[in-house]
């Protein structure tokens, strides 16, 4: 068959010599073509005709690429909202969990004249107050709601400016001691009594309870803070039980307690029986409670520290919100801002230098089932925290009582001596090496020693 190439007219007028070669592949193949030394139109892979490149995908419009980008950022924004929505949301719901008490700040402000000065800038006295109260579902089973409370345990916490250690007093409930007039909660007044330490709370509450301590010590007290039986089992669950040691089975009835001798870890009902239980453990005493206390709260600081609870905010937000959700407090504590900014200056205090310690008290001697303190020991101690100087405990030593000596005459008690020994204050301590004072007769007067009290720290885990 004879190839006519004789192009039609109007072919290639105003289409170039392109336009003919394309009519020509369209007509006659690329092969005739290539034999006519013409070169076809082919793709990138070398196919005549394709565009695409073999195996390969076309790359997606500019437009595409935009909605892509587009919707990427929108997700990552509602992310960061949403996240940012949780936290507030989460703040919020803590924030809110905790009860201001404006009455006490009322109080304590219509007696603002009679109440210590504040003496060491940057330290801080944060009263802690454990109340008996049987109101509300969680402390109904311990008891019939009255309608009164008393506190169960007060702790006086103080902070020094530099933050360095944390000292825990516990003031007995059944000390006797001065009472202020205080204002109840029918709007009457109490006139001026020297009763039992945890009647104020009983009579006024909190205000009427940091009245007593101020008079009782001279120590401003900045804060205050009131806890209940829920509250305190449900921060013991929140970090998931706290350690203690006994060297003997406890079985109380009363206290609903039943422990094994050893080791263990109490949940929030076994701790709560473990703080309140006073007879079936030791000599009944209330000094002997108080010691537990002290031991639980030391293993329970040490539980928080060494778990990094306080930097792990999975650990820290159930027992904040079991914080929060029991507390009730001065309005200067009353923010989850505020009391953050407590747990922060306190949280790197070593264990070691987290102490507790019992006021210097022994028998009252009209009563023996009350107490009273032991001068000066004790207010060798009030000086101390107020004016911020650094205080030391010990654990008690051993007590060995020597057989008498017949042949030893006994030696009088010089005129000028103490007559008040220590029977659960001040251990003997040695001189601090100061270089004795000098009278202007030349008589020298020996150095003041350095009092170390009976107590014991967080570290500390000795079985009891």
């Amino acid at each position: 068959m004879a190839l006519d190439t004789t192009p039609s007219p109007g072919c290639c007028v105003g289409s170039g010599a392109g336009s003919a070669v394309a009519a020509l592949t369209r007509t006659a193949g690329p092969e005739v073509v290539a034999a006519r030394g013409r070169t076809p139109v082919t793709g990138s892979a070398g196919i005549p005709g394709a565009t695409d490149a073999a195996g390969g995908a076309e790359r997606p419009p500019r437009n595409r690429r935009r909605r892509l980008l587009r919707w990427i950022g929108l997700g990552l924004a509602f992310l960061v909202l949403a996240g940012a929505a949780t936290g507030w949301w989460l703040y919020n719901k803590l924030d809110g969990n905790i009860t201001e008490d404006t009455s006490a700040a009322a109080e304590l402000g219509r007696y603002e004249r009679d109440r210590p000065a504040h003496l060491a800038t940057g330290s801080q006295n944060i009263l802690l107050i454990g109340s008996d109260s049987r109101s509300g579902k969680d402390n109904a089973p311990y008891g019939q709601d009255e309608g009164t409370q008393r506190s169960d345990t007060t702790i006086l916490l103080h902070l020094p400016q530099d933050r360095g250690s944390a000292t825990a007093v516990s003031i007995p409930r059944d000390l006797m001691t001065e009472i202020p007039p205080c204002l109840k909660a029918d709007g009457s007044r109490t006139a001026d009594r020297f009763a039992q330490f945890n009647w104020a709370f009983q009579w006024g509450g909190a205000a009427c309870t940091i009245r007593t301590v101020e008079k009782l010590t001279g120590i401003r007290v900045d804060h205050h803070m009131v806890i209940d039986f829920g509250g305190f089992k449900k921060m013991v669950d929140a970090v998931g039980g706290v350690e203690i040691c006994l060297k003997e089975p406890v079985d109380d009835s009363e206290a609903k307690l039943k422990l094994a001798a050893g080791r263990q870890t109490l949940q929030g009902e076994q701790a709560l029986g473990f703080v309140r239980a006073r007879y079936s453990l030791g000599n009944g005493s209330d000094t002997e409670r108080m010691e537990r206390q002290q031991q639980f709260l030391g293993s329970l600081v040490k539980k928080v520290k060494s778990n990094g609870v306080l930097l792990n905010p999975a650990r820290l937000y159930p027992l904040l919100d079991a914080a929060t959700s029991s507390v009730t407090t001065d309005p200067g504590l009353a923010s989850l801002r505020d009391l953050y900014e407590l747990v922060r200056g306190v949280r790197d205090i070593p264990t070691g230098r987290v102490q507790f310690l019992t006021v210097p008290r022994r028998p009252y001697s009209a009563d023996p089932n009350r107490d009273e303190l032991v001068e000066p020991d004790a207010a060798r101690l009030f000086e101390q925290l107020r004016t911020d100087q650094p205080v030391t405990v010990a654990p008690p030593e051993p007590v060995n009582t020597p057989a008498p000596s017949p042949s030893l005459p006994s030696t009088p008690t010089p005129t000028n001596a103490p007559t008040d020994a220590p029977t659960d204050g001040t251990e003997p301590a040695a001189t601090t090496g100061a270089t004795p004072d000098t009278t202007p007769e030349g008589t020298a007067t020996p150095p003041v020693p350095v009092p170390t009290f009976t107590g014991t720290t967080a570290e500390n885990a000795d079985c009891r």
